[in-house]
């Protein structure tokens, strides 16, 4: 069995970003990018107000109050060129380019203005209440880099320099086949010897809350003609596919001969690491990638989180050390765990004496789909250690987007 860092470092160099497409700026939430992004003219175009008030040459305000003779009004995308001599201003609005021969603007709030004429009370140095042309970005200076996720800010960034459209990687497309001839529809009646399908929608679940789809999910029977079937179809359709059960040393656990029976290679099969031992990895042709986890709902959520989820993220474009990131969070109380594994305990994040804090939420076993309803992710315990002192700091790996 190898660890978790092991598993991980087998996918990355596995998994390739998808090619690049282009999407518009209205659609490209979620996406990361394939180019880079740059100013496309200095930023701002040219020096503006910070403020309301009236734009001046900050030498007439040696000796205040003084008064200075009105010219003219230029607001917010006015084109207006007024030039400002001494002992004359002009009112100006936020936003509104300054103009030229003026230095300083004065807030309104310091001002009186009667029949033309403005009286300032205070002083003003020069570039006072400016925002310079160019003080943001100069034209070229690169604002995204290659990998950056498109959010809501990035947007903002994009839409300021013209970025209509926008070069992005494809995101994959995910299938979910759940295996099990106990597994019956979440609308079904079940009989005592029967299980409703959990995973299928709390994988499909898991994928939507982290930006990617999946076509739906479907429940195949532990036949290993019926799986290589299922499997050959969903590769030619998806970049990844997902098995949940058949993949431990039962009976009935097929899930690794149909695998190998499509002509996919496992790259590892079975961790250190609890839940989620039984995890198996394969690769197809094409970067077509196979994740057989287990049928257990906190297995399957754990092994999702720890290599499913990082690996949509990389083929999703973004940049390898993004993809499997951790909190380090101070532990809310004591743990307990057994040795020799890598062991993923569900906790809560709660507000703790100095700041935020992991808080152990306790689970009876893998199959506990009721207790990890009560946790935020899990903190990851290294196998070397079997107790965990309150206040130590450990990793967390987050299984819901938090505030």
């Amino acid at each position: 069995m190898i660890t978790p860092g092991e598993a991980w470092a087998i996918i990355l160099k596995q998994v390739r970003p998808l090619k690049a497409v282009r999407v518009p700026l209205a659609d490209a939430l979620g996406y990361c990018l394939a180019e880079e992004v740059r100013a496309d003219r200095d930023l701002p175009p040219a020096d503006r107000a910070s403020m309301d008030g009236y734009a001046v040459q900050h030498e007439d305000l040696q000796e205040t109050p003084c008064t200075l003779r009105v010219i003219g009004e230029v607001a917010a995308g006015s084109a207006s060129r007024r030039r400002v001599e001494s002992g004359t201003c002009v009112r100006i609005l936020t936003g509104a380019n300054v103009p030229p021969g003026a230095d300083a603007v004065v807030m309104v709030e310091d001002t009186q203005e009667n029949g033309g004429l403005v009286t300032i009370h205070s002083p003003a140095s020069r570039g006072a209440n400016i925002h310079p042309r160019g003080e943001d970005a100069r034209k070229e200076t690169s604002l995204l880099p290659r990998g950056a996720r498109i959010d809501a800010m990035r947007a903002g960034v994009c839409a300021a320099v013209g970025k209509a459209s926008l070069k992005v990687h494809a995101r994959p497309e995910v299938a979910i086949l759940c295996t099990g001839s106990e597994l019956r529809a979440v609308a079904d009646r079940v009989r005592p010897h029967e299980i409703r399908n959990s995973n299928g929608p709390a994988l499909s679940a898991a994928l939507a809350q982290w930006g990617f789809g999946a076509s739906g999910y479907r429940s195949v029977a532990d036949e290993p003609g019926v799986l290589v079937a299922a499997l050959s179809r969903a590769l030619a359709r998806h970049e990844v596919v997902l098995f949940t059960g058949g993949v431990s040393v039962g009976k009935y656990d097929y899930v690794r001969e149909a695998v190998e029976a499509t002509g996919a290679k496992v790259q590892f099969h079975r961790l250190r690491m609890r839940p989620g031992r039984p995890t198996l990895y394969a690769t197809a042709a094409h970067n077509r990638h196979v994740f057989g986890l287990p049928g257990n709902p906190l297995s399957s959520l754990t092994a999702f989180h720890e290599f499913v989820l990082p690996a949509l993220r990389r083929l999703a474009g973004c940049p390898a050390e993004e993809c499997r990131t951790a909190w380090m969070l101070p532990l809310a109380e004591s743990v307990e765990a057994e040795g020799g594994f890598v062991r993923c305990a569900l906790a809560r994040v709660v507000m703790g004496e100095h700041g935020l804090a992991a808080a152990p939420v306790p689970f009876r076993s893998s199959a506990d789909l009721v207790s990890a309803g009560h946790a935020d992710g899990v903190v990851l315990l290294p196998p070397e250690r079997t107790r965990f002192a309150a206040g130590e700091s450990v990793a967390f790996r987050p299984w819901r987007p938090l505030p």
